[in-house]
């Protein structure tokens, strides 16, 4: 391992590789994008993107690309299908967007199946 390279921001080990464009920790398994110069990242906030690559933030308006499945619901969520006022969480299993779906309800989305609006 390199001295030059950072610790680990989630539990500062200081065992951290690069991995393509990504750092990463042994230790606890966090990846994360290194600091560049006047980043987002630098500052330690999360960077959330949609599917294209557009930054998203609270209170966007996002649209689903593609069919999503709903538990308990004979109906799923159709393609294009907009969203108003997201919130962005540490949510689970990769669901990083806190939304209301009309005629759905509250529910988390994946930032991998939306654009932004």
């Amino acid at each position: 391992m390199s001295d030059n390279l950072p610790a680990c921001p989630k539990c500062s080990g200081e065992y951290t590789y690069e991995m393509d464009a990504l750092m990463v920790c042994p230790e606890c398994g966090h990846e994360w994008e290194p600091a560049t110069d006047g980043g987002e990242a630098a500052s330690g906030e999360r960077v959330i993107k949609d599917s294209v690559g557009n930054v998203l933030n609270d209170g966007d308006t996002v649209t689903v690309v593609k069919a999503l499945k709903v538990k308990g619901s004979v109906s799923g969520i159709k393609a294009g299908t907009k969203v108003r006022n997201i919130r962005l969480v540490d949510g689970v299993d990769g669901h990083d967007i806190d939304c209301r779906i009309e005629g759905f309800g509250a529910m988390q989305l994946k930032s991998s199946v939306v654009k932004k609006a």
